[in-house]
């Protein structure tokens, strides 16, 4: 295994931070990126790897790569369409430790040459594949590193659902990244729910005023849900307020029961919720607590589609537990895990770094009435939730 792959294969959800300086999709991105400055940048902000795009359509070159080189020790994959010896063998020297191999250009008999070649000079190769019968040539060729890009080449359109799809169908003895269309928390956790082990950013990095801060912002955790939503003014609050998930309960029982689920912008999750059994919904993700006494039990599973994903650690219906937090801490360091239970702007912060969840959950400790949100305390309760110091979760 080569340090390019260890460094994906890590716990936690790992970041490929990109420096490209245009795009053939979105065209000009930062004409005068410095890569030496951005991969140094990328490196203190907790990047697992960084990526630098090496060919002329994206205004770079091998010397973009050296000077990343020069500037840190993280590992670098050179970015680019290879398709012959030299090319791998040039990365080599400019010090990349991966390089790209796109199925959709490359044969498999080249895959497996230039693969074999590049481990012949201590390279990982990231394996790209855009659609199902790529991803099914990547897994029969043995690939143990795959990408999944969601964006089509042809006419650069973004399809993140077939990625999540795609991503969820490989075996998780592989380092398997999300690539392409990642500009919120909620979207990289989206990837990582379904599979991956790393997602690639590029463009939203790039857009940003402070790029390193920008990919420190989307690796971090926890996420924050707000649950308990009814109305679409207080989704648009949510969101406005940086919230990535948004609960909508549809047990009938619930005085937060919501009218459906309700519309959020795709730089959230939406989350139906559940009690007893689970049903139809259009909802991204379902959390489903077990009937426990004609009332909801304790902990719920999220699910993403058919496969449990996280754990809602709650407390008892209408009760406290003076060692909750402690139980979660300890489930924290476990699995992935939602900290639920009472949790309001005044208290978020120091219950985070006690147990360090994958993400936090409020209801009605952020409303007027039951299913009415108050937007001020919603907005404290997430900004409380960031000033967190970031976690790696």
């Amino acid at each position: 295994m080569g340090r390019f792959r260890e460094a994906l294969a890590r716990p936690g959800l790992q970041a490929i931070a990109e420096v490209k300086r245009k795009s053939p999709s979105a065209g000009e991105l930062r004409p005068d990126a410095d890569p030496a400055a951005l991969a140094k940048g990328f490196a203190e902000a907790g990047a697992a790897a960084i990526s630098v795009l090496v060919d002329e359509r994206f205004a770079g070159s091998v010397d973009d790569l050296r000077a990343a080189r020069a500037a840190t020790g993280a590992p670098l994959i050179g970015k680019g369409f290879f398709s012959e010896e030299a090319q791998i063998r040039e990365l080599a020297g400019a010090g990349a430790d991966a390089f790209l191999l796109i199925l959709r250009d490359l044969s498999d008999e080249q895959v497996t040459r230039l693969r074999a070649y590049g481990a012949e000079l201590g390279l990982d190769a990231l394996i790209e594949a855009h659609d199902a019968e790529e991803l099914k040539r990547g897994l029969a060729l043995g690939a143990d590193c795959l990408g999944v890009n969601c964006r089509n080449l042809v006419d650069f359109s973004i399809d993140r659902r077939a990625q999540l799809e795609l991503v969820a169908r490989i075996p998780r003895d592989r380092v398997i990244v999300a690539e392409s269309g990642i500009w919120s928390r909620a979207q990289g956790a989206a990837a990582e729910l379904a599979g991956a082990g790393a997602v690639l950013v590029g463009s939203a990095l790039m857009r940003a005023p402070d790029p390193a801060a920008k990919l420190k912002e989307l690796i971090s955790r926890p996420l924050v849900k707000v649950c308990g939503l009814t109305r679409q003014e207080d989704v648009d609050a949510a969101a406005e307020a940086g919230a990535d998930l948004a609960g909508f309960i549809l047990a009938a029982e619930s005085p937060r029961q919501a009218p459906g689920v309700l519309e959020v912008p795709e730089t959230m999750l939406s989350v139906a919720v559940f009690v007893g059994e689970r049903q139809e919904t259009s909802a991204d993700l379902i959390q489903l607590y077990e009937r426990e006494g004609g009332r909801r039990g304790r902990d719920a599973v999220l699910y993403l589609g058919e496969q449990a994903v996280a754990e809602v650690l709650d407390l008892p219906w209408e009760s406290q537990d003076a060692q909750h937090l402690a139980r979660v801490a300890a489930a924290a360091r476990e699995k992935r895990v939602i900290l639920a239970g009472r949790l309001d702007p005044e208290n978020v912060a120091a219950a985070i770094e006690q147990v360090r969840p994958w993400a936090v959950d409020a209801a009605s400790a952020l409303e007027t009435a039951p299913g009415i949100k108050d937007h001020e305390r919603l907005r404290r309760f997430v900004r409380a939730a960031r000033l967190v110091t970031p976690a790696r979760v």
